[in-house]
């Protein structure tokens, strides 16, 4: 292990989008106003399914558990963000960094397979299973990468390219070999994230098939609404995140991954409304 790697590191430093002064108001105030939005419209997403007994149906079912996801997502990230907008700090706790990554991860992972099981709502009787399902392997996968992470020894140069924990920005600032983590983090991502988005794109290949086949225009109208809706969802939430890890040579460019759950709640929303 080299004499630079520090075990008992205390915090990383969070760089942020941008380290000039002058655009620190103008993030904190966009930020801000983004993150209560989100919170706003998700509460009243919740607020109207349980208060209305005929949206007690499986793909409102889950777009509820869809909606406390993104809040709990953006309440990860976004507050401490802010704090150290408005501070002028951009440190975080070992114990904090990991805590965040922690949660962040369940609920990206929750999304993932929340969006999954819309796709087979038609599956009624089990719905809460696959609901429950969703929660336990999210749970369960991001605490083995927690775990693997605490592992590591962390070197004493701990700035982190990015506003929040992410996974593989921690793991580049470890200094013993992070090797497993990485297999672990590919392999997770192959397993639980091809197949489900093969099945989604199948699913929809053959709804679509379907709707073509329609006679009705006003039935093949309103089968493109609610079935566009699920898919802008779906097509926000990969190519956001797709596109920021293929930018990740460009670490300055990283609104895109808070603009995946604020794009999920507005798409949440125009679900709700078909």
């Amino acid at each position: 292990m080299d004499a630079g790697n520090q075990t008992g590191v205390l915090e990383f430093l969070l760089l942020g989008l941008s380290e000039d002064l002058e655009w620190q108001p103008l993030l904190f105030g966009l930020f801000l106003s983004m993150y209560l939005v989100s919170v706003l419209g998700n509460l009243l997403i919740i607020l109207a399914i349980s208060s209305d007994s005929r949206l007690h149906t499986p793909m409102y079912f889950f777009l509820s558990h869809l909606s406390f996801s993104d809040i709990c997502f953006n309440s990860t990230i976004v507050p401490k963000m802010l704090v150290n907008i408005q501070t002028a700090s951009k440190a975080i706790t070992y114990g904090g960094c990991i805590t965040q990554m922690y949660f962040y991860l369940v609920f990206l992972y929750l999304d993932h397979f929340l969006l999954t099981v819309m796709a087979y709502d038609h599956f009624v009787t089990i719905c809460g299973l696959l609901a429950l399902v969703s929660w336990s392997v999210s749970i369960l996968v991001t605490l083995l990468h927690s775990l693997m992470v605490l592992r590591l020894s962390i070197c004493t140069h701990t700035e982190i390219p990015h506003f929040f924990c992410e996974l593989t920005e921690v793991l580049q600032s470890s200094c013993s070999d992070a090797l497993s983590n990485y297999i672990v983090l590919f392999s997770v991502t192959g397993l639980l994230g091809i197949p489900p988005l093969t099945g989604i794109l199948f699913s929809y290949s053959r709804i679509l098939s379907s709707i073509l086949k329609m006679s009705s225009t006003e039935g093949r109208y309103k089968a493109f609404s609610t079935c566009g809706s699920h898919l802008t969802v779906i097509s926000l939430l990969y190519g956001t995140g797709l596109g920021m890890y293929l930018s990740s040579a460009f670490p300055r460019i990283s609104f895109c991954h808070f603009c995946t759950p604020f794009s999920l709640h507005k798409c949440s929303f125009f679900v709700s409304s078909t």
